[in-house]
């Protein structure tokens, strides 16, 4: 059984390390310790995060990131004790946990997001089917799916444009769909979506059928009318999204069998 002397002391030193204003040290530790101690687990935080989100870093500054990092790292209670899915966390800090600072941008919590979409993907594995399912190529006849690596994204602020150069204070006029998808071993590439696409893909995503039917539908949901023009821009978007592997097309009596 544990020693509950031990743990309490063990709690203490962690509650020390996160946040040493607030929390004496245990007693009889050397204070040159403590202090290589704390530098070592919070630059540990510092180096981990910095790699993961080099653009939110360049942006807000040198000073707001150290601020940022340690906030995180005091305040946060981690879900997963992986050093890999830190970034994650750190994601869900800025968009669900801190309360907003006034030297803080608001497209924080959303370029977050957006950098760490990129290593996700990476890391993603590629398109598989059961053996039982049958294929098709064809996705309008055929039931396309978003592949495993590919991601639909909406962000209030154009979060694929902000740099050192380019820091909106303020949300964009319309929403920023993006498409996020694996185009190789070590590349993500992003594309812009106008609302049309965004809603397809969409629907591609929550209401598999037909990528004909999806067309209609999408047409139907902007109360457009079923205009031959626009059926041929759905369908050479599809095409487009199956070469690329975005989708993944099974035959539409091969899905409604799984069903």
């Amino acid at each position: 059984m544990p020693d509950p002397g031990f743990q309490r002391v063990q709690q203490a030193l962690a509650d020390h390390l996160r946040d040493p204003e607030r929390f004496p040290p245990p007693a009889n530790i050397e204070p040159r310790r403590l202090a290589i101690y704390r530098r070592l687990f919070y630059n540990n935080v510092l180096n981990l995060l910095s790699n993961g989100f080099p653009v939110l870093k360049s942006v807000v500054g040198p000073e707001l990131w150290g601020r940022l990092v340690r906030d995180f790292y005091r305040d946060h209670d981690s879900h997963t004790p992986y050093f890999p899915q830190f970034g994650e966390e750190f994601v869900r800090y800025l968009a669900e946990e801190r309360t907003p600072r006034a030297e803080d941008w608001p497209f924080m919590a959303e370029l977050a997001h957006f950098e760490r979409v990129e290593r996700t993907l990476l890391n993603a594995p590629n398109s598989r089917r059961s053996a039982r399912t049958k294929r098709a190529s064809d996705p309008l006849s055929g039931v396309p799916s978003l592949a495993p690596q590919a991601r639909l994204l909406a962000y209030e602020f154009p979060v694929h444009r902000i740099g050192e150069d380019f820091k909106p204070d303020q949300p964009g006029e319309d929403p920023t769909y993006l498409l996020a998808f694996r185009a190789g071993p070590k590349r993500v590439r992003f594309t812009v979506l106008n609302a049309l696409g965004a809603r397809l893909l969409w629907r591609i995503q929550e209401e598999p059928c037909t990528g004909e039917e999806q067309i209609r539908r999408t047409l139907d949901d902007f109360d457009l009318e079923q205009d031959e023009t626009l059926y041929r821009q759905g369908e050479r978007l599809l095409r487009r999204f199956r070469k690329l592997g975005v989708l993944v097309v099974s035959a539409r009596e091969a899905v409604t069998a799984a069903h």
